[in-house]
């Protein structure tokens, strides 16, 4: 075979050329000699996948391998081509640049607003100023009993700095796991179920994309058993996982030299009818009611969480396209209603209840639309007798002008009734925020909202009611030359594959 010493000589013919090449054709012949590279490495992949089968074939003719061990090897080979075997690599990525009026970084994101703080996001588009990226490492291994085997890490960093070094990294293992699936032992109601153990996301999380918000969002360092067959029309998951509450105060005296951890522990039983889906879980957090809170009050070390959620396979109804709907309800630890008890510091009176649904649709052949509502109530839960009111209305529009270039628009409104009875030093406040936005979009394929990546340039106006600024001193609202009526500018890459 001839692949590799083609590889070589191109690359000896590269070096070659970068002596003689002028420096205006220069960069030319690289990029020809990169196309050329490309081609000949996809060959080289097509020639490996047809070399293994005339192998195969030829050990066949000659008897040295019986047909069924050629039909094994060969669906081996198509695995490893599909990916269902073997190595692969998934990433989400964000990363955007965010002006002001005045030309210097301007704040941003789809939690700027004070309700943020309590999970009310506003519409992303052309509203965030971070990087941040996700890399997925998997690997796939199908056994020759039948069993398959995934494992995954995950890394993900976030930063808001434009520097191309950030020395205040943030990186994270954020998965590590090993599942297993196609059990040959497993039988009765475990035998389509899969069994997993480490840190992982939940298999089942899911979001509004257009506010970066989950409905929920279950994870941390456990295990659990997927997709047993409980009746004919009744899939069920269990999953224990252990979430971490580390160093806070115990005593008011020294709370710096005397300080508490303790594990949340929580049992999720995730059931699906159908279209529905019903989720219950239960959290213990031991000796979490020595937690000091501010405000005098317990902290809570016990919780439950409850989620009825409807997954659509068409537009509410009214033609092609899905929706999704949820409602969702937390008492004590619970009452963390997205981060599925990753708040250690609600108290055991906290209660909170949320709804959110969004859909996407066609209006026409070329223009798509995305509807989004996102509204929570919540009382008690950092201090008796608080109470967060909040409820978010957004779309998202897009016009597909050429097989490359699309147009999309965004107005985001959210409404907020904030009583936080002096916890964290916060003022009382109710108002309005309002956003719109502009974003000419350039993708290798339009069609449909999930296709990335995207290269969007946007502006952007917001605006809210003067009495938000007054909520905190330490968020964005109400700092100097932040304080309504804003334009901010600037141009954002979304991938994920």
């Amino acid at each position: 075979m001839l692949r590799s010493p083609l590889v070589a000589a191109v690359a000896v013919a590269s070096f070659a050329m970068t002596g003689l090449a002028g420096a205006d054709t220069h960069s030319g012949l690289e990029q020809r000699l990169a196309e050329l590279e490309a081609r000949i490495a996809a060959a080289e992949r097509r020639a490996d996948d047809a070399e293994q089968r005339a192998e195969l074939a030829e050990a066949q003719a000659e008897g040295r391998l019986a047909a069924e061990e050629v039909e094994e090897r060969l669906a081996k080979v198509e695995r490893q081509a599909s990916g269902e075997e073997g190595f692969s690599f998934n990433a989400y990525a964000r990363s955007g640049l965010l002006i002001g009026e005045d030309g210097k970084s301007a704040e941003g994101g789809p939690y700027l607003t004070p309700a943020g703080s309590q999970g009310g996001a506003v519409g992303r588009l052309g509203n965030e100023p971070d990087t941040y990226a996700e890399a997925i490492l998997n690997y796939r291994q199908t056994y020759d009993n039948g069993a398959k085997a995934h494992y995954r890490t995950m890394l993900a960093d976030g930063t808001t700095t434009s520097n191309d070094w950030n020395d205040d990294s943030n990186l994270n293992v954020r998965q590590v796991y090993a599942e297993f699936s196609d059990l040959p032992s497993f039988t009765g109601v475990f035998e389509n179920a899969s069994i997993w153990a480490g840190k992982r996301f939940d298999r089942d999380n899911f979001d509004i994309h257009w506010l970066d918000s989950d409905f929920i969002f279950l994870a941390g360092t456990g295990a659990g058993i997927y997709d047993m067959q409980l009746a004919d029309n009744w899939k069920s998951n269990l999953s224990l996982y252990g979430r971490s509450f580390s160093d806070f105060p115990v005593t008011r005296e020294s709370p710096g030299d005397d300080s508490g951890d303790t594990d949340n522990l929580i049992l999720t039983s995730n059931n699906y009818f159908g279209n529905w889906q019903w989720m219950v879980s239960g959290m213990s957090a031991a000796d979490n009611e020595e937690r000091l809170l501010d405000s005098g009050d317990t902290a809570a070390d016990s919780g439950f969480h409850t989620m009825v959620a409807y997954h659509g396979d068409s537009f509410f109804g009214l033609g092609e396209g899905n929706f999704k709907a949820a409602v969702i309800h937390g008492q004590g630890l619970g009452g963390e209603t997205k981060g599925i008890g990753s708040n250690g510091s609600l108290t055991e009176d906290a209660t909170s209840t949320r709804v959110g649904l969004y859909g996407t649709t066609y209006l026409a052949p070329s223009w798509r639309v995305a509807p989004a509502i996102l509204a929570e109530t919540s009382e008690d839960r950092f201090v008796e007798g608080d109470q967060y009111d909040w409820a978010t209305l957004n779309v998202r529009l897009a016009n597909e002008l050429t097989e490359n270039f699309e147009m999309q628009y965004e107005a985001s409104y959210q409404w907020m009734d904030l009583d936080p009875q002096g916890f964290g030093g916060n003022n009382a406040v109710e108002g309005d925020y309002t956003k719109f936005t502009i974003a000419p979009t350039f993708k290798p394929e339009v069609g449909g909202f999930w296709k990335r990546p995207e290269v969007r340039l946007f502006a952007s106006w917001s605006d809210w009611d003067d009495e938000l600024n007054d909520y905190s001193d330490g968020d964005a609202f109400g700092s100097d030359g932040f304080t309504g009526s804003q334009w901010t500018f600037g141009v954002q890459t979304e991938v994920w594959f």
